[in-house]
């Protein structure tokens, strides 16, 4: 039987410029809002963190909640 990636959360590896699909899914859920964020539309986040953020706004949050900027 054929499992679908489908409502499953992926585990990516963050790269520079692209990311690793180490376990299917289709989605993430942001660090900071917990928001589901569908692979395809996945823009923002952080390497050195490995997590991934919904918006620029909330990858700011996170820069600034690990003290990185202002």
């Amino acid at each position: 039987m054929l499992m679908s990636n489908r409502d499953r959360i992926a585990r990516l590896q963050y790269l520079p410029y692209s990311f690793r699909v180490l376990q299917a899914g289709d989605h993430v859920l942001c660090a900071v809002t917990g928001r589901r964020i569908a692979l395809e539309d996945l823009r923002y986040w952080s390497i050195a963190r490995q997590e991934p953020y919904a918006s620029a706004e909330a990858s700011v949050q996170a820069e600034v909640k690990a003290g990185r900027i202002g």
